[in-house]
């Protein structure tokens, strides 16, 4: 596979550049997987989608405030610091951009009287270290991390919008964002329709934004990532199994986090750092349906999408909602995608 076969031509007026007026106002692109048709709906007909004994798993992972602003304590240079993740109390892996490039041992002033330590450099990205608790730093004095191509400062509203009203673990830069679509009414309104919950947890970081930049797709060295899945989400899974229910990921993330947990062939409790990078070709132990948002072209995450309905039939979904003026990335519309049979390995979930 080459990187260029998932390329789509996107429109920059279709970036969604802010968010939906509510949270479930987006529209909802309805893929089916066996035959590649598509339906225009809208979010709020998700609940009627699904089926009693289904069960939907969301990534609980709560965004940092991860971009912080500094100057260098030597020249007074203006420092840009992104999160990538956090290691320890004091401790980080960040991404820092300045008109000249870090090195060992320069310290950076921050708000509040703080100052980091660049430590090392880790790849593309640096290990520092603070002289506070790193968590309370972000907090404190950090904005949200929207995503490159919103193209925009951060303004007030998005400390609540680029969050899921579900969010409880602290430990990610970016949002999973299919999440954002779902608002208490529409989490009850599942509930109604008989869906079950359970929840993963992964920590996204800053390089889920980092392009794929080899053109044989088999050479990209995935980001890592925190992981855990909880016994009770096992748990959860046989269940919903059990009943003739159906586990769909609310997305990629979670997809990610119950794949990666059942990749020795039997789902099982997981908590470790995750690389696993799903192409076209893998097949699915767990997941049966997905919830998803539209994703950047020539990216892993459209990758995994085309995995799980096929590169083809996903591509002409996009051109069929770029066609439609649906809207993209982050801030955008949703899918919900059943997968092509082929796509499914239930050797170890069953």
């Amino acid at each position: 596979m080459r990187r260029t076969d998932f390329h789509f031509d996107l429109p920059d007026a279709l970036i969604a550049r802010y968010p939906a007026s509510e949270r479930s106002g987006s529209r909802l692109l309805h893929l089916a997987g066996t035959t590649g048709a598509v339906v225009d709906r809208q979010f709020r007909d998700l609940p009627r989608l699904l089926r009693p004994g289904d069960l939907l798993v969301f990534n609980d992972t709560r965004v940092i405030p991860a971009r912080l602003f500094g100057h260098k304590r030597e020249s007074g240079g203006r420092v840009e610091i992104m999160l990538e993740r956090l290691t320890g109390a004091r401790t980080a892996i960040v991404q820092l951009r300045a008109s000249k490039s870090a090195r060992p041992g320069m310290v950076i002033a921050l708000a509040g009287d703080r100052v980091l330590t660049v430590i090392e450099r880790d790849g593309d990205f640096w290990r520092v270290e603070f002289d506070g608790d790193a968590h309370e730093i972000f907090d404190r004095h950090g904005e949200m991390p929207l995503p490159p191509y919103v193209a925009r400062a951060t303004e007030v509203e998005d400390r609540e919008r680029y969050q899921t009203v579900y969010a409880r673990e602290p430990g990610a830069v970016a949002a999973p964002t299919a999440g954002l679509h779902f608002d208490e009414p529409m989490l009850q309104e599942c509930r109604s329709a008989g869906a079950a919950f359970a929840y993963v947890t992964l920590h996204i970081g800053a390089g889920t934004f980092q392009p794929v930049r080899v053109d044989d797709v088999e050479e990209h060295r995935m980001h890592s990532e925190w992981c855990v899945v909880p016994a009770a989400t096992c748990a959860a899974v046989t269940a919903a199994r059990g009943r003739g229910g159906r586990v769909i990921a609310i997305g990629t993330t979670a997809v990610r986090s119950l794949e990666s947990a059942a990749t020795s062939g039997q789902l099982a409790p997981y908590s470790a750092e995750t690389q696993l990078f799903i192409t076209p070709g893998c097949r699915f132990r767990v997941v049966d349906a997905l919830v998803t948002n539209f994703h950047l072209p020539e990216s892993t995450l459209l990758m995994l999408v085309s995995a799980f309905a096929s590169r083809e039939q996903v591509l002409a979904a996009y051109r069929h909602a770029v066609a439609q003026q649906y809207r993209f990335f982050s801030y955008g519309d949703a899918m919900f995608v059943e997968p092509d049979p082929a796509a499914l390995d239930r050797g170890g979930t069953a």
